[in-house]
């Protein structure tokens, strides 16, 4: 529960600096630089090395990989076909294909799923979620926040990137079944623990509520894709086509169904992709998912 309210309260605190004469008018800039050379490295070398190897990675690996590429197709064939800006098209691809499957998603799957469920929602998140948003995810917001990205070009955002080096070491470190000494993971654990809140004080910051704005259009579009059409692709992929059941299966397709990942908004307003839309995708997109998660669910409990 200290979690959601954590959630929420962070949303409404950023939404309020607005109209606080004292806080710098483009605070949200440094906040999303904080958690991107801070925190989520951070993260990266706290989790990975801790991280099984086996077999059950594949279920739960899938939701964020095949998730993403879902993603990728869908709006950019959509979004050629319509004529849509390259930061449009790049903006609902990352905001739509990458979840909340760790901050909303590990309460959710907690409470619903207990302990063992909550084993499944990590692997969906770190050597998934985090891992896509520090390889494809960097790919693609280079590439359509330039329009053309060479392949150099996009190599070195990527090995400069904080979090992919991060990721790296971490990798490593998972290979050779090492891990930091007790003393650095409390201290990795702790700036870690700062992505949520600095990330939505800053989502919070940018929320402008404009019933005229042309967002509205593509924002309807974008969560409808992630609250529902991604989550019905993996149920249809897992359970019908696949029969797969258990646990496992189900709480990687209750993590498909998560709100927009805070992160991968951060990532895309970075580059420029339409922050505005990007920001709506989050702050819109979480309170959003409480009802589609229901939704889903009783459709899996169900059937």
């Amino acid at each position: 529960m200290d979690s959601f309210i954590l959630l929420f309260l962070c949303l409404i605190l950023g939404y309020g600096l607005q109209f606080v004469n004292a806080f710098p008018k483009n605070a949200h800039l440094t906040l999303n630089q904080f958690v991107i050379y801070i925190s989520l490295p951070a993260l990266a070398l706290f989790y990975i090395p801790k991280i099984q190897i086996n077999a059950q990675l594949l279920y739960p690996l899938g939701i964020a990989w095949l998730g993403f590429l879902f993603s990728f197709l869908f709006f950019y064939l959509i979004g050629k076909r319509l004529k849509w800006s390259n930061k449009l098209i790049g903006c609902l691809i990352i905001t739509a294909g990458l979840g909340n499957t760790s901050f909303v998603g590990f309460p959710v799957i907690q409470a619903l799923f207990g302990e063992e469920g909550l084993k499944t929602a990590i692997i969906v998140d770190q050597p998934g979620s985090f891992v896509v948003i520090s390889t494809l995810g960097i790919i693609t917001a280079v590439y359509f926040s330039k329009g053309q990205a060479t392949a150099k070009e996009m190599s070195r955002k990527i090995l400069l990137f904080p979090p992919f080096i991060a990721f790296f070491i971490a990798c490593i470190m998972c290979l050779l079944a090492v891990d930091f000494i007790p003393d650095f993971q409390t201290v990795f654990q702790k700036l870690g623990s700062t992505v949520t809140p600095i990330a939505l004080l800053s989502v919070g910051y940018q929320i402008k509520f404009d019933k005229n704005s042309q967002h509205w259009k593509f924002l309807r579009l974008g969560l409808f894709f992630k609250l529902m059409l991604t989550p019905a692709f993996f149920y249809i992929l897992y359970k019908v086509v696949g029969n797969g059941k258990g646990l496992v299966v189900d709480v990687s397709i209750m993590e498909a169904a998560m709100a927009p990942m805070i992160t991968g908004t951060i990532l895309s307003a970075s580059y420029g992709l339409k922050p505005k839309l990007s920001n709506m995708m989050v702050s819109i997109g979480i309170p959003l998912s409480f009802i589609t998660l229901a939704f889903w669910y009783f459709i899996l409990k169900t059937f």
